[in-house]
């Protein structure tokens, strides 16, 4: 059986300078090695504030070939850490085609795999169907040095059916880059049960699943770029055992290193207890293929 190993989600703020903060990602992927970080996850799309509140042409030079330059700098960093590391891009498939998409490194800075984001908003100043072709390479899990690492990207967080296949490949973990927040106009009255429903849909998916889920936010305002409406980013980034007990939690306004240890012998336990895979009504799941009903 796999052994425990350690995650860290590295919750930050986003500059406008994208090459700033790929060297502020670095700097805190170092320091979380130093804290014994061995899985680490970076929010989604790191390199640049989150540019889906609008919809711009012009953003899509801000789209990266994969591999290419951010690839190359976080796996000679994840060779010279012995750590796998989890990174969200703008990836540039070709003109005309782009994507939102995680790549994971091993411990050895080897490229093991991407996985490209399969549910895609459109929503006020979250236009992300402008911006991303929907993924087209199914559900992933990667193997790692230290343990099968399960991909889903924000807006995936709330599909119960993301989680499923993911962790049916044998996960142990389930990873979400994310970039959520509030409109601050709603904040006040919807702010607190947004940000609750983030988090337990969530902790409800490594319960039905017996597994660890790891969902690693961004914090700051971000305005839109003509200066008007932006977004506040929560943080609150979480780390969550198979029970869906909290094991770490950042706030929302700082950024932080959070860690916690993932214990693949607490998820066998749990699964001997609450066989929820075992008891699966296979047979009776086809309308789950519909839209809606009949």
């Amino acid at each position: 059986m796999t052994k425990p190993f350690t995650i860290g989600l590295i919750q930050m703020r986003m500059a406008q300078d994208v090459d700033a903060n790929l060297a502020h990602a670095c700097e805190m992927l170092e320091a979380a090695a130093k804290k014994g970080v061995q899985v680490a996850c970076l929010p989604e799309l790191f390199r640049s504030p989150y540019f889906c509140k609008s919809e711009d042409p012009s953003v899509f030079d801000l789209a990266e070939n994969i591999p290419g330059k951010t690839t190359e700098t976080l796996g000679k960093l994840a060779d010279k850490l012995g750590m796998v590391i989890i990174a969200s891009l703008f990836e540039r498939r070709t003109a005309g085609v782009y994507h939102n998409t995680t790549v994971v490194f091993d411990a050895d800075g080897k490229d093991v795999g991407k996985y490209r984001k399969m549910h895609i908003p459109d929503d006020p100043l979250y236009y992300e169907k402008y911006y991303f072709t929907p993924g087209d390479l199914g559900f992933k899990a990667f193997d790692t040095k230290f343990g099968k690492l399960g991909q889903l990207v924000c807006w995936d967080q709330w599909y119960p059916e993301a989680a499923r296949l993911t962790a049916m490949q044998g996960a142990h973990a389930l990873f979400y880059p994310t970039a959520i927040g509030w409109h601050p106009a709603e904040k006040a009255e919807f702010g607190k049960a947004q940000a609750d429903a983030w988090e337990i849909v969530q902790r409800g998916h490594a319960i039905a699943n017996g597994i660890y889920v790891a969902a690693c936010n961004r914090i700051g305002f971000e305005p839109s770029p003509d200066g008007g409406k932006g977004i506040e980013f929560f943080g609150n980034s979480f780390i969550a055992d198979p029970f869906g007990r909290i094991l770490a939690k950042a706030t929302s306004d700082k950024e932080e290193i959070i860690t916690a240890i993932c214990d693949p012998k607490l998820q066998e336990q749990i699964r001997r207890w609450w066989p929820f895979f075992r008891d699966r009504r296979i047979d009776a799941y086809g309308g789950i293929t519909e839209r809606f009903g009949k």
